[in-house]
């Protein structure tokens, strides 16, 4: 007899991209006028290079990463030369997911918010502000 996970299956890309999206439509305005072009990835873990980069030594230690340039710092051909990305670690959220015992939606809405506030160039006071404005 198999012995089932109470939990159930991991929640795939899909669902953290769902939550994630539903989160950026609970933006104010003034935000979301700003995200068009954003494109958001949800991948298993960050490869070697960016942990490189980042001079982080375990994947599961990063659950979000936005690239590009912040919004107060775009200019001219810098602008169109490659869209911003928010790349979203699906393993990395399931890990602090199940050590913290945070909701999910909770969780990847806080790693959403956080990887825009480096969009616009916030604080993490100010990200904290936004993430409170789009609770549920």
């Amino acid at each position: 007899m198999d012995r089932q996970d109470p939990l159930g299956p991991a929640p795939d890309a899909a669902t953290i991209e769902s939550i994630a999206r539903a989160t950026i439509d609970r933006l104010p305005p003034a935000f979301a006028q700003h995200l068009g072009a954003i494109v958001l990835l949800v991948e298993e873990f960050a490869d070697d290079e960016t942990l490189a980069a980042l001079g982080i030594e375990h994947p599961l230690d990063l659950t979000g990463l936005y690239s590009g340039l912040p919004v107060g710092q775009k200019a001219g051909s810098e602008a169109v030369a490659m869209p911003d990305r928010i790349h979203l670690y699906r393993r990395a959220i399931l890990e602090e997911w199940v050590e913290t015992g945070v909701r999910l939606d909770d969780l990847v809405a806080h790693v959403t918010i956080h990887e825009i506030g480096h969009h616009f160039g916030l604080s993490d006071a100010d990200m904290h502000a936004l993430e409170d404005s789009v609770a549920d």
